[in-house]
């Protein structure tokens, strides 16, 4: 089993944890603050993931091979799902990263509680994260 998939597995085992969807964003916002801040000077246009009802900025670096990101949100929530990501992407390869099955968010249930524009930023950071990753591929 890959490191992401073991990472997901890991995030989801935590996640069952939790039988009411609301404990789970709690979970899930609790993530989020946990974040390493985000410079001030990546809080800029070309960091702004477009499409997502909050403003999430995402950034990425490439350190011996292995991308590391770092992102925050002007939502609590939205904080939180990008954090989620994050956990399971950061300190991957970026053909890791490339050939991650995402799906693994379908699984969480917490996109049945999402209004429909929160639950695409979702489909929106999975491919941002993977077209910053990509970069970085050789």
């Amino acid at each position: 089993m890959s490191a992401i998939k073991e990472k997901q597995e890991s995030l989801l085992e935590d996640l069952k944890i939790f039988q009411d969807w609301t404990e789970r964003y709690e979970y899930v916002i609790g993530l989020g603050k946990r974040l390493d801040p985000l410079p001030e000077h990546a809080r800029n246009g070309e960091h702004l993931i477009k499409g997502c009802q909050s403003q999430v900025w995402l950034d990425a670096e490439e350190k011996d091979g292995l991308v590391h990101f770092r992102a925050d949100s002007d939502s609590l929530i939205t904080k939180g799902m990008i954090a989620l990501f994050i956990n399971v992407l950061n300190g991957e390869t970026p053909d890791a990263i490339l050939t991650a099955d995402m799906s693994f968010v379908e699984k969480t249930g917490l996109k049945e509680h999402l209004a429909p524009t929160r639950a695409n930023a979702l489909n929106l950071m999975a491919t941002q994260m993977k077209q910053r990753a990509l970069a970085f591929a050789k």
